[in-house]
């Protein structure tokens, strides 16, 4: 049985590859993206179409037709090489599609083309103290005072804040209606008067998340996408897209590769890891996994670009299933390395820089954030296969 994708896309793996091979040495090492290097990178990228392949030229992308074989092929290429697929973040994976379907001609010409190429670093304001897994209970108000709103409230796990210079923000615009249809979904930017950032140390150790705070902030008008209390449906868009990229499997696979590397040098008893039936059982299941990830997501895309085909099932179990399956892969990673996984922060032990154990920890906190792994069930059950909906419990009067 041939299982080849035909002449004309071997020949595009072969472009992919010889790009890989002579442009490799340029990626950006390490955990610094957000630097000169990155932007480089990037804009190499997208030059040569293997990052923001479909986004229009006049928009800053590469003005591509949709292929999902060439979609997969790069991001199968770039896994083998273990070379990065270009700057991902909120920005450019969720508000730049969202921007492409729902935002007017001016912002998509003011906001695409510098936040994919890490010019404009964006945060999302969504969840508030008293508004996470029930996200349309948010009470952060927008009041219309001439030309601008005038923002007051609070959000938490404000991700990249400290370091974004937009924020893409749902408020509560019109108190009296009901809760889904009082929404706007707003844009502006994080050096506005009134704004205040404090960190939030997670569990890796370090502060991904933060508290923001707006006081009397106020925001242009038509800084608004979608129309006014029509937020809800820019969100879901959003939401959308988020679960799709929170855990993307071509990322797994490349953390799969780097684990077949790590058990091929560890050992134990004088054995490799690799040479362990039973490590090398968890490693072929954790494979099993990622294959099946990744044509769910083939599912998706296709869907994507075939209007007339229902992939509603296979998007809702992208999150639940992206994210624990990547914390498995990487707590496999650490039970390889023995008690050299307990190793962390500057101890002279660590393998990798550590990001087995930081990522371990990353990913135990995202199968609550972005909707916790229980939500997400509630979610595929009822809305993807139809169960009835979970009993409401009335609350003591």
């Amino acid at each position: 049985m041939d299982l080849s994708f035909g002449p004309e896309y071997e020949d595009f793996r072969h472009e992919v590859v010889a790009f890989l091979n002579h442009n490799a040495a340029h990626a950006p090492k390490g955990n610094d993206l957000r630097g000169q290097a990155a932007k480089d990178w990037q804009k190499r990228l997208i030059e040569n179409g293997y990052t923001c392949r479909t986004i229009p030229k006049e928009y800053g992308g590469y003005g591509a037709e949709p292929d999902i074989i060439k979609s997969r092929i790069i991001a199968e290429e770039f896994s083998r090489a273990r070379v990065h697929p270009g700057l991902g973040g909120q920005g450019i994976s969720m508000l730049v599609p969202t921007l492409l379907e729902m935002g007017t001609t001016e912002q998509k010409k003011k906001f695409i083309r510098p936040t994919i190429h890490g010019e404009m670093i964006w945060c999302q304001g969504y969840s508030e103290p008293g508004a996470g897994s029930d996200l349309a209970s948010l009470s952060t108000s927008a009041v219309l005072d001439g030309d601008d709103w005038v923002i007051n409230g609070q959000k938490i796990w404000t991700s990249t804040a400290q370091i974004a210079d937009w924020i893409f923000c749902l408020v509560r615009s019109e108190p009296d209606a009901p809760k889904h249809k009082g929404i706007s979904f707003l844009l502006f930017e994080m050096n506005t008067p009134g704004i205040e950032v404090r960190p939030l140390v997670d569990m890796t150790g370090a502060a991904n998340f933060n508290e923001t705070f707006f006081t009397d902030v106020r925001v242009p008008k038509h800084q608004i996408v979608g129309e006014r209390g029509q937020g809800w449906q820019v969100a879901n868009a959003i939401l959308g897209h988020e679960r799709e990229t929170l855990a993307p499997a071509n990322t797994a696979q490349t953390r799969i590769n780097a684990l077949i590397e790590l058990m091929k040098r560890e050992s134990a008893g004088g054995e490799r890891l690799m040479d362990s039936p039973v490590y090398r059982e968890r490693l072929m299941k954790l494979q099993g996994q990622v294959m099946a990830m990744r044509f769910n997501e083939l599912r998706v895309l296709s869907a994507r670009l075939n209007p007339g085909q229902d992939a509603s099932l296979a998007r809702m179990i992208s999150k639940l299933e992206g994210t624990e399956l990547r914390h498995e892969i990487e707590g496999l990673a650490i039970d390889v390395m023995g008690e050299l996984g307990l190793a962390y922060e500057d101890n002279p032990y660590l393998r990798n820089q550590g990001s087995w154990q930081r990522e371990y920890m990353y990913f135990l906190g995202l199968i609550i954030g972005g909707g916790t792994s229980q939500i997400q069930k509630n979610i595929i059950s009822e809305r993807g296969l139809g169960m009835p909906r979970e009993p409401k419990i009335e609350k003591a009067g």
